[in-house]
């Protein structure tokens, strides 16, 4: 056995060799050599049943072009103009000049609303086409499309009473951000319009200060932090063409949150999250549009807490509107369950640990639900999975030891594009049965020089936890030519966070981390207990404790790389921004007997300066919970603080208010305590452009101060 061992590693280190070094010259700049990557095929949609438009090369000439996939056939044609834009002749576009709206189509352009002073905000068609709705003024109006007739269907919209517009804090933590702050909804029969009334007249105004112009301005947003008061929520049905709005009957003297509603397929009703602020009880309600008469059909609660999901994400209606599936993690894993629509509860499809991500379809005829799931194989890896209603014949349709990470089903569910790769494997997507069988090989990210070159692949592996309950996952990129008994400095990037991971088996590759991996440091991505790999269960592990059970976990990570001797205790540098900046932060003060070097973003400080929704979730108010708000609150180990902190925070972010670095920043400097201090005139929650690459290279100059201490090659910044 020895021999045959000694044979392999012999022929393995003569292969190796035999490979190119990836030139100093393209990492430097960014640039992956040439053969490295290809283009890959990319579905744009599905056409019909089994034919998919897709973005592929075609001819002599190998170029990228839209092409027809027939499944039937296995072949390629060309496709039609109709056949990319089958609605490019009946295609209306909306576009908004100097502040008011304009309808584009083929016969040309017609300006739609005469009132420059207003802006018309989230102009959304009728399903028939026939209206438009949008809000402005923070009132909602719709537009007759045949008799340009403006409706205004609410008259009360003032600077704290929006009708259709969402505040921020639901924007930011309930709705998201993709929603623009829409607050409306359409009927599938187009004769109801349903809206959301907020009034934060009672919630305080945070002012972020604009040094724009000579005298600046303050931009003045209602931003409930933990603890204020809430803004209040109503919700509201009103025909398109006008009249009374009726109120569904939710009791504003208790405190709660509404989620993103979802229509019933025919419009009867509309189901609506409710959830109490304490965030521990969650009601859907079925509404009726008619009279507004409210049902509940589901309920739970839970110790922890219950997170309002995305509408698709928690309920899935079924075809004809008489059952539903609810995605619910009462049991420590998020699972799927089978209810009639009233709320009678038939039987759980799915069981187990493992995380149910979404339902991707449903077979109504044969009884078969199609999902995306993380960590039944292993909790670094997405799969697509089928499984009988009535919960048997569970399958997995993916394979290999990769991450089916994006799944797009064509319309009769028969088949599956799936995309997949894995720390090793560049992106590949393939199309696979109903069955799991691979019908199409479409093509892979990976060219064909890849395998030429010397390749820094990261690596997976998991350190068990301080109390031996967990095996925590980490990614860890060596230095090129790593010498035995050499200690290098080690890079650490995390998010944290409830279930935020940030550790996957998935292609990661960049020519940034190949170069720091040459110039000799050892760079590791780290996930914690609540990160996700570990369900609810994992996740609560964090309830009232922000930041304790991470930080554990991460200082566990890290003494692991240095008791197997390859790192420097004295170069332990934690960079993130957000709610990872607030991780940098804890980790150079409560954390500073593991962690020496720091880069912190955006960074949250003190959850009393965060917002209600999302802290209250976690941490219930300061009130009922002072002492985990001080547990949690970094300015508590500013004296444990040494090593060197880089601080760097937007002057007009609206999410983490810089009120939370200056806070640091003031006792650091009561404490006369070095640290590095950048901020971004009218930088938000991240920013772009020249501010960007100023940023990457004030990174760039700290790790090579810091870790490698070496001059930084000019060609590196940007």
């Amino acid at each position: 056995m020895k021999k045959l061992i000694i044979g392999f590693c012999v022929l393995q280190s003569v292969s190796f060799a035999q490979k190119t070094a990836i030139p100093s010259a393209d990492l430097i700049k960014g640039k992956t050599p040439d053969g490295f990557y290809q283009a890959m095929p990319m579905v744009n949609r599905w056409i019909s049943n089994d034919r998919a438009l897709v973005y592929a090369k075609s001819g002599e000439d190998q170029k990228m072009k839209n092409q027809i996939l027939d499944l039937k056939t296995g072949k390629y044609s060309e496709a039609s103009p109709a056949e990319i834009n089958p609605k490019a002749a009946s295609e209306k576009i909306l576009t908004l000049k100097n502040g008011d709206l304009y309808l584009k189509t083929s016969s040309g352009e017609t300006q739609l609303t005469f009132d420059p002073s207003l802006e018309e905000k989230n102009a959304t068609f009728s399903p028939d086409s026939m209206y438009l709705a949008y809000s402005k003024g923070n009132n909602l109006f719709t537009l007759n499309l045949n008799t340009k007739q403006e409706n205004q269907l609410t008259t009360d919209g003032t600077q704290t009473i929006l009708n259709g517009f969402a505040t921020w804090v639901y924007w930011e933590e309930i709705f998201g951000r993709s929603t623009l702050f829409r607050a409306f909804w359409w009927s599938p029969d187009s004769k109801t319009l349903a809206y959301m009334r907020f009034d934060e007249s009672k919630t305080p105004m945070f002012p972020i200060y604009s040094s724009e112009g000579k005298h600046g301005y303050i931009d003045e947003t209602r931003y409930p932090k933990s603890g204020d008061p809430n803004p209040t929520v109503k919700l509201g049905f009103v025909d398109p063409a006008g009249g009374q709005t009726r109120w569904a009957d939710f009791n504003n003297n208790v405190e709660h949150y509404l989620g993103w509603p979802k229509w019933m397929p025919d419009g009867s009703g509309l189901m609506v999250q409710w959830i109490n602020r304490g965030n521990d009880n969650l009601k859907i309600y079925n509404v009726s549009p008619k009279d507004a008469t409210k049902k509940v059909v589901y309920e739970e609660t839970q110790k922890a807490w219950i997170s309002i999901d995305e509408a698709d994400e928690r309920l899935t209606i079924l075809d004809g509107g008489k059952e539903m599936i609810i995605i619910s993690d009462k049991t420590g894993w998020k699972q799927l369950y089978l209810y009639d629509i009233n709320g009678t509860f038939k039987n759980q499809i799915t069981s187990g640990n493992f995380t149910v991500k979404t339902v991707l379809g449903i077979d109504q005829k044969n009884k078969v639900l199609y999902f995306h799931a993380r960590g039944l194989e292993n909790s670094a890896r997405y799969d697509l999975y089928r499984v009988d209603l009535n919960g048997k014949n569970l399958k997995r349709l993916s394979f290999g030891a990769y991450s089916h990470r994006v799944i797009s089903p064509s319309p009769d569910l028969k088949y599956f594009v799936s995309t997949y790769s894995n720390l090793k494997t560049p992106n590949t997507s393939v199309i696979i049965d109903n069955t799991g069988k691979i019908v199409k090989e479409l093509g892979t990210l990976k060219g064909e020089q890849l395998d030429k070159y010397e390749v820094n692949y990261p690596e997976l592996i998991r350190v068990k936890s301080d109390d031996g309950k967990y095996d925590l996952p980490m990614t860890i990129i060596y230095p090129e030519n790593m010498v035995a008994g050499k200690k290098y400095p080690v890079l650490v990037s995390i998010y944290g966070g409830p279930d935020a991971g940030t550790v996957y088996d998935q292609w990661a590759w960049s020519p940034k981390t190949q170069w720091y991996a040459r110039e000799g440091m050892i760079q590791v991505s780290l996930d914690h207990r609540a990160s996700g790999h570990f369900g609810k269960a994992g996740v609560t592990t964090m309830h009232r404790n922000l930041g304790d059970w991470e930080l554990t976990d991460y200082k566990t990570m890290v003494k692991y790389l240095i008791n197997k001797g390859i790192a420097d205790p004295s170069k332990i540098c934690i960079t993130g921004f957000s709610y990872g900046g607030y991780m940098t932060c804890l980790a150079l003060t409560k954390g500073a007997d593991v962690f020496t070097h720091g880069m912190a973003g955006g960074s949250v400080i003190d959850w009393q300066l965060y917002d209600s929704a999302y802290t209250e979730r976690f941490m219930d108010t300061p009130e009922e919970n002072p002492e985990g708000y001080k547990a949690g609150n970094v300015l508590t180990y500013v004296d444990k603080y040494k090593g060197k902190l880089q601080i760097v925070h937007g002057t007009m972010d609206d999410n983490v208010h810089m009120q939370n670095s200056l806070q640091l920043i003031d006792k650091l400097e009561e404490n006369k305590m070095d640290f590095e201090f950048m901020l971004y005139p009218g930088g938000k929650h991240g920013w772009r452009g020249n501010k960007g690459y100023h940023f990457d290279n004030l990174k760039t100059k700290f790790i090579y101060e810091h870790l490698l201490e070496k001059p930084v090659p000019s060609e590196l910044l940007k």
